[in-house]
Order: C-alpha cells, then sequence, then structure tokens
C-alpha cells in the first residue's frame, strides 16, 4: 500500500486505516472467532504494515482487549503495527443490567465504562487501555468526543469548568509524548467547531473528524478549517464517512433513524436518490465514490473504515486506490449534489 506522512508524527500511514468499532460489538454482537477472521484479513491484506484506530469507549474496552488478544497470539511484530487510541472513557465493573455509558449501541458486552476526561482521567485511561493491549502501546493518541462532554453543561459556568478538564486532559497527553511514551497527540470528535476551538487554543499533530465532513456533507467553511490543517502540517483523519450507512443505503443517518414524514430528512433521503441515479449511470458503487471523494479532499492523509466482514478489507483497500472518471465527478457537480472545490 501507498503511504505518506502523517502529520509532523515521523509516521506514514495508507490511505486506509481501520476503525475497530465492530470488535466492541458496535449494534451487534459478533463472536470471537468472527472478529478475528476481520483482524487476520486485515492483516494479511496491508502486512507488513497495517494501522487500527480504537478506544476505551469501544464495547468499555472490549475492542482493545479484542485487539491485543489477537496481537499475541499471531506474534505481529510491534514495528508491523501502528495503534491510534482515542482517551477518555475507561472500564468499570457492570452493575446493571445493561450498560448505562450508551444505551442499547454496544451489544453483549460484561462491562461498563465511564468518561474520564481530566488530567488525572487521562492518565488513567492510557494506563488502562494499554494493559487490554497486552504491551502493545498505541503510538497516537487523542482526545475522544470533547464536544459531547462539553455539551454536559448547563450553564456558562459549568462549559468553563469543563473546558478547564478539557485542557487538562490535553496537557496529560502532551506530557505523555515528552516522556516519549507515544509519537503525536490529537482530538477526535463529531462537532469539527469544537476541534477548531481546541486548535485555537492548543496545537495538535493531528485530528479525526467524524460525521462531519463527507459527500453529502462538506461546508465552505469546514474546508477553510482543513485546508488551515493542511497549511500548518497537522495530520487529518476523516472518519464515519458514510454517515451510520445512509449514503450506502441504511435507514440510519448519524445513529439516527431517518423519518420520511420530517422535512430535513425527506431532503436527506431526495439527495440520496439523486445521487444513486449518478453512481448507476456510471456504474459506479456509493461506497467506492464516498471513499474516493473523502482522500480526494487536500489534507486528508487517511479514512478510518471500521469494517464487520472480512471481504470488506480487500474491498475498501481496492476502492481506496482506485480512482473516478472526472466525468462522474462533474456530474454531481451540475446536479448540485456536491460543492466545486479544488480537486474535487
Amino acid at each position: 500500500m501507498n503511504t505518506r506522512p502523517f502529520g509532523k508524527t515521523g509516521l506514514e500511514f495508507p490511505s486506509i486505516i481501520f476503525g475497530s468499532s465492530a470488535l466492541g460489538n458496535l449494534f451487534k454482537s459478533y463472536t470471537k472467532a468472527e472478529k478475528k477472521q476481520i483482524l487476520k484479513e486485515a492483516f494479511e491484506q496491508t502486512h507488513p504494515f497495517t494501522v487500527f484506530d480504537t478506544a476505551g469507549k469501544y464495547g468499555a474496552g472490549l475492542a482493545l482487549e479484542v485487539l491485543g488478544e489477537f496481537l499475541v497470539e499471531e506474534g505481529i511484530p510491534k514495528k508491523n503495527v501502528i495503534i491510534t487510541n482515542k482517551l477518555g472513557w475507561t472500564r468499570v465493573p457492570l452493575t446493571t443490567a445493561e450498560p448505562l455509558f450508551e444505551p442499547n449501541i454496544w451489544k453483549g458486552i460484561k462491562n461498563d465504562a465511564v468518561q474520564k476526561i481530566s488530567y488525572k482521567g487521562i492518565l488513567e485511561c492510557f494506563e488502562k487501555d494499554n494493559a487490554l493491549l497486552q504491551g502493545y502501546v498505541p503510538q497516537l493518541i487523542s482526545l475522544h468526543d470533547p464536544d459531547e462532554f462539553l455539551d454536559k453543561a448547563n450553564t456558562e459556568e459549568e462549559r468553563e469548568a469543563l473546558w478547564e478538564d478539557v485542557l487538562g486532559a490535553i496537557r496529560a497527553m502532551k506530557e505523555l509524548k515528552e516522556q516519549g511514551k507515544v509519537k503525536g497527540v490529537g482530538v477526535g470528535a463529531k462537532d469539527w467547531k469544537i476541534i477548531k476551538e481546541i486548535y485555537q487554543r492548543v496545537p495538535l499533530d493531528y485530528v479525526m473528524i467524524a460525521n462531519s465532513l463527507s459527500l453529502i456533507n462538506h461546508p465552505p467553511e469546514l474546508l477553510d478549517f482543513v485546508g488551515l490543517l493542511r497549511k500548518e502540517g497537522v495530520g487529518i483523519i476523516l472518519a464515519a464517512i458514510f454517515q451510520s450507512g445512509f449514503l450506502t443505503g441504511e435507514d440510519f443517518y448519524d445513529y439516527k433513524r431517518l423519518d420520511p414524514g420530517d422535512v430535513e430528512d425527506h431532503k436527506k433521503i431526495q439527495w440520496r436518490n439523486k445521487f444513486f441515479e449518478v453512481c448507476e449511470a456510471y456504474a459506479v458503487d456509493p461506497f467506492h465514490a464516498c471513499i474516493q471523494f473523502s482522500l480526494k479532499i487536500p489534507g486528508v492523509t487517511s479514512i478510518a473504515l471500521s469494517v464487520n466482514k472480512p471481504e470488506l478489507v480487500k474491498k475498501n483497500l481496492i476502492a481506496s486506490e482506485t480512482s473516478l472518471p472526472e466525468e462522474f465527478w462533474q456530474e454531481l457537480k451540475d446536479k448540485s449534489l456536491i460543492s466545486d472545490f479544488p480537486n474535487i
């Protein structure tokens, strides 16, 4: 696979890195054998260089646990795997019938999770997550969901107090980097404006933008911010580029089921119908268009794709390396389905 420098981290990243939410049983409980087959396929297709994105939040540490167990069992050399880990949630014992941290999202898990965004909390997350990885220390760490954390505030005073915790969390991560324990520090969030606000306060090595930048949704102000990050050498990863599967035909958009009777939801469905028509006319798979669109955005190094079936690994890799005809993109522009900006 072709790789390129990932910001100022000193690491080289491929176009596709593997998300791990399925390892944590997102929306469905997968067997251990199914998960290990996915991991095996990922390593076989990208050997000797594989990148995984994970988080203590995924299945209350289950994704980390499964990944660490696989790496040890297979004897994967540490130099052959790069792990980016999002910090901010840590495993705690399950004391209720179902986990409380994200009800109805994670299936068949045996632990709960609590949010720990603060200076001490991040250090605790780092140590506990590393224990689950069984000696495979992540090279990159980021703050997970600071946007959702800040949304808990009911007053300006509360919000400022939460901001102090966010900045303390980032300070802890930067100290880990200064100690040589990681190579880079970043932020991952669904609300890109929070990423921008954090970046205005403290420098970052990389960012992960989720649910905000995709073929259906790419506002000019966000593209301007991406351009600034590119200019300043910040690594950029895009995640959730299918908008919870909506762009490939699912009924959910950003984890919420669409209501055809809702005006805004109806507009999205109409957009998708037109998008699918263009795809059919050019014999393009919608998922292929989403991947190529994301990779064409100047400044984007990689996209994180979670896979829940082994066969999707190679399919996504091929799509990342196979460009689409300019006529296809021009048709999408002519029908006002995507914006007309450089390289797209």
